[in-house]
């Protein structure tokens, strides 16, 4: 490995009442940020250099965590302490090849092997130990024909979660919109042809609220068990023969899920179907904007009791209302599904290609 390290030393002389950009490196190789702006004075250790745009930036002290990544343009000319090493290309490997390398869970490895101390959260990168290692790697013009290749497929997995953050907030901004706001009886957004004042209801009137129960009685099958992690095993027996929204009794709270029958809920989770009249896309909707965590009941473990939930205070229309805008979430969630697996793909896609790419 000492041949494919290229070291950058830059000493800083810090001056007293410069400003001086200093960095982070995130865990999982989530990259090089900015930690924020300080005075030379209030620098205490003086030791620094510093780091340029393209540099491979090493955390000696968090690198078996995946803490390393190459330093952005925004970055170029901040400066880190000897807890850090940074490296530049060589005629041996380009920093965009060792950035792939660090990666993959081999490197992983010899990083934890070069390192030192009995507490995970505190071991130290032995650099000389790292440098002895050996690892294959191809030619100068293959590393920049593989390293073009993950940086279009990092675009594009960029392109596809913003798209996602850009869908989660599109359904933010409608929930806030197509609900009235507190102390309000009607939305600021509405679809046409609907008037009037929403109702005032308590939640136990419009949803009631039933028990999860043990399932360890039962024999596998194929009817979905699901807690407040979502879906856990399949046994065959059903608690529910209708779709319903599921929310945390103990533990997660705050996260409802819409649940499609049939199906068993453990007793951490109750579930919840609509009562006459009442459309159960709109109320999942609804339960959405629910503070639940409001609701907690515990001074420990958060925990929701069904008289709680009964009477949470809420607002509704008639039901044809109810149903053209619960038909209308439902659209956005399967929009944001969809693009959800997409980027899951692509990321899957990646880990694949890092696997095999590599010898």
């Amino acid at each position: 490995m000492g041949e494919l390290l290229n070291e950058a030393k830059r000493p800083v002389k810090m001056m007293d009442n410069e400003e001086y950009t200093l960095v982070t490196v995130k865990r999982r190789n989530e990259g090089v940020l900015p930690r924020g702006m300080f005075k030379g004075k209030d620098i205490l250790v003086k030791n620094y250099f510093e780091i340029k745009s393209g540099d491979f930036l090493i955390s000696k002290r968090q690198v078996v965590h995946g803490a390393n990544g190459i330093v952005p343009k925004s970055l170029d000319g901040a400066i880190v302490s000897n807890e850090y090493l940074a490296s530049t290309d060589n005629e041996k490997i380009s920093v965009n090849f060792l950035a792939l390398l660090s990666k993959r869970p081999e490197m992983y490895k010899l990083f934890f092997l070069s390192s030192y101390g009995v507490d995970i959260e505190k071991l130290v990168f032995d650099v000389e130990d790292w440098k002895k290692r050996t690892i294959y790697v191809p030619t100068i013009k293959e590393q920049e024909t593989i390293s073009n290749f993950f940086h279009t497929l990092d675009d594009t997995i960029t392109l596809y979660k913003r798209k996602l953050d850009k869908l989660k907030e599109l359904k933010k901004g409608y929930l806030q919109q197509m609900f009235p706001q507190a102390g309000e009886s009607v939305p600021r957004v509405r679809f046409a042809g609907y008037t009037g004042d929403w109702e005032e209801r308590k939640l136990g009137e419009v949803l009631k609220v039933n028990s999860g129960r043990d399932y360890k009685h039962l024999n596998d099958g194929e009817i979905p068990v699901y807690g407040t992690g979502g879906y856990m095993l399949s046994v065959d027996e059903s608690l529910s023969e209708i779709d319903a929204i599921g929310i945390g009794r103990k533990g997660t709270i705050d996260k409802p899920q819409l649940l499609a029958a049939p199906f068993w809920t453990v007793d951490t989770l109750f579930f919840m179907t609509p009562t006459p009249k009442n459309d159960l896309l709109f109320l999942y909707a609804l339960s959405e904007i629910v503070e639940w965590a409001k609701m907690d009941e515990s001074t420990g473990v958060p925990s929701l009791s069904k008289l709680n939930i009964q009477n949470i205070d809420v607002c509704v229309p008639e039901e044809s209302e109810q149903t053209a805008i619960g038909k209308f979430f439902r659209t956005l969630d399967e929009q944001v599904a969809s693009q959800q697996a997409k980027l899951d793909k692509l990321k899957q896609l990646k880990t694949a290609y890092l696997q095999k790419m590599f010898v």
